[in-house]
């Protein structure tokens, strides 16, 4: 059984070092990690303390931990933009992605939200990824993998998520793309009744065509945008002050649920029945 305790060989570590500068590295078995630091061979790690003390050829003394997977996103290769922990967090909240859950994504990109998504819905869950550009695939693939060694419950389809869902009875909707109103019609025909939706987007004017279209679509009910911004904050023993730059706007995230069509309230008979009780 694996020594939960102890890094192994093939496994994702953090270095850090005084400077709390970080390096995201690969455990190999006969591999180097080389920085302006010196030389750390990954053996002195493997089998070794997760949260130990390592020195480098040059005295240098570095921490490994394992990552978590807000680290792992911000280090991580990228291709396309990717969405950043703070909105990740709140994505998976706000949509609601819970274990077994069958989620449509789209906008594959560099694999941050995939990653959080499959990691949410468990191993009896699946998440369905369309993407329009098929060379970003083996890149986001690659990086899922290296958290959720197991894809399997991955299914990527390379398709336009606005000319349709080709699933039905989903659970919950995700999408990163740029103009997600014309996908609002296919969401809607593909969610359960009670499903969640969730889009990202940069700008409030995209925001504000959704919204439109998801009150005129008419079976979109709690319809909220929201935006996240977060602030770390300085402490030690002589100070406690806000850090001087803080991770501000990102994008904005916007939720609706998936309800009945409400019936169109009819015309009052005269002018003093809508005070009437």
């Amino acid at each position: 059984m694996k020594n939960k305790n102890l890094f192994s060989d093939n496994e994702l570590a953090l270095l850090m070092d005084r400077k709390e500068r970080r390096y995201l590295v690969t455990l190999e078995s006969g591999k180097t990690f080389h920085s302006h630091l010196g030389q750390l061979p990954h053996n002195d790690l493997i089998d070794n303390t997760v949260g130990g003390w390592y020195k480098t050829d040059r005295g240098h003394v570095l921490l490994a931990i394992r990552p978590s997977l807000a680290d792992y996103v911000v280090e991580m290769p990228r291709g396309p933009q990717i969405i950043y922990p703070k909105d990740l967090g709140t994505i998976i909240t706000l949509a609601d992605i819970f274990p077994g859950a069958t989620v449509i994504e789209a906008g594959l990109g560099s694999g941050s939200l995939t990653t959080a998504l499959l990691r949410a819905v468990g191993n009896t869950g699946q998440v369905i990824s369309y993407d329009v550009n098929e060379s970003t695939i083996n890149k986001a693939l690659n990086n899922s993998q290296r958290v959720v060694p197991d894809t399997s419950n991955l299914t990527i389809k390379i398709g336009d998520i606005y000319q349709g869902i080709s699933e039905t009875q989903v659970d919950r909707v995700v999408l990163d793309v740029p103009e997600p109103w014309q996908a609002v019609k296919s969401v809607g025909d593909s969610l359960v009744m009670g499903g969640r939706f969730l889009s990202f987007l940069p700008t409030v004017l995209q925001v504000h065509e959704l919204s439109g279209q998801l009150r005129d679509d008419g079976r979109f009910q709690m319809i909220s945008t929201i935006e996240t911004l977060l602030r770390s904050w300085h402490v030690s023993e002589r100070s406690v002050r806000p850090d001087h730059r803080m991770i501000a706007h990102s994008g904005f995230l916007t939720t609706a649920v998936r309800c009945e069509q409400k019936s169109p309230r009819p015309a009052p008979e005269s002018p003093n029945e809508e005070n009437e009780t």
